[in-house]
């Protein structure tokens, strides 16, 4: 009889041990994918601003050794991520080919000046940073004017600015509710011994010899949680792949590595620590009042 109840309260551990390591993995699965998609989106959002060019016109008798300046004076510019020189030929091309029309049949000159296209880093496309450098690559000699779709850059920055609190608002929203759930799973993994926790105390076992069992399990079960986690995260992007080929290559495969890592790091750390806390409360509570908790 009491082997029975032996091998049942056995396989009742087993069970609480499966459901919270597989209750951790479903969890750390959601925050990948999350963390996934937004790093995504943030990454397509500094693209998306990056992309935005200021196009600088130059004077019709601007010289090479003011050119050469022009060219010093970008490379100093911290907001500049990179600049291209358009000869007025090539802006004569590219209008060709936009507008499928040559006007230099009728005009007999190209009325086009040199310029450069310059884009900025995502972190300085804001409406101010992008007036201010504006107002300062203006007064530089050999600049005749800089011309950007202003109504347009500032409604393209002011929806990013919009879009990006908002992603990161709900990612720490997410992230606080599973924080919480995997607690509660923990906890309740951790209750369902607290009457063997109690033995212990009352044979005289140090808090440290108690934990120490415990402890050991969680770190294993947080890398069986994270190893699940894992295996269905690189089943979603095989799937998205599948659907999207050029996805991984949009996304980079840092984001994709960098993820994976954190499910590792963070399947243990999870576990770890909230084993230590659950353990914390069962091992200092009253033996009184173990029972009625």
């Amino acid at each position: 009889m009491a082997l029975q109840e032996n091998k049942s309260l056995q396989r009742k551990v087993r069970k609480s041990y499966m459901i919270s390591t597989v209750s951790i993995a479903l969890v750390l699965f959601l925050l990948g994918s999350m963390g996934y998609f937004i790093l995504n989106a943030l990454r397509a959002a500094d693209n998306m601003k990056e992309s935005m060019t200021l196009h600088v016109m130059l004077n019709k008798d601007i010289n090479d050794e003011t050119k050469a300046q022009l060219v010093t004076k970008f490379d100093e510019q911290e907001e500049i991520k990179n600049f291209i020189f358009i000869s007025k030929e090539q802006a004569a091309k590219d209008f060709k080919e936009y507008a499928g029309s040559d006007f230099e049949e009728f005009l007999d000159i190209n009325p086009l000046p040199d310029s450069y296209d310059v884009h900025l880093k995502a972190d300085f496309s804001t409406k101010e940073a992008i007036h201010a450098l504006e107002k300062r690559i203006a007064t530089w000699d050999g600049v005749n004017e800089v011309v950007y779709q202003k109504a347009i850059i500032d409604q393209i920055t002011t929806n990013l600015n919009k879009f990006t609190m908002l992603l990161l608002l709900f990612g720490c929203t997410l992230l606080i509710i599973s924080l919480i759930l995997l607690n509660n799973t923990i906890n309740i993994s951790i209750f369902s011994k607290r009457y063997l926790i109690n033995t212990m105390k009352l044979v005289g076992a140090s808090k440290w010899f108690i934990m120490k069992p415990f402890l050991g399990s969680s770190i294993l079960q947080g890398v069986y949680a994270a190893l699940i986690a894992i295996a269905m995260f690189a089943a979603m992007l095989a799937g998205l792949h599948e659907s999207v080929p050029d996805l991984l290559v949009m996304a980079g495969r840092n984001i994709v590595y960098l993820i994976i890592g954190s499910l590792l790091v963070g399947g243990v750390l999870i576990s770890l620590v909230f084993t230590l806390l659950s353990l914390n409360k069962f091992i200092n509570m009253n033996t009184g009042k173990i029972h009625l908790y």
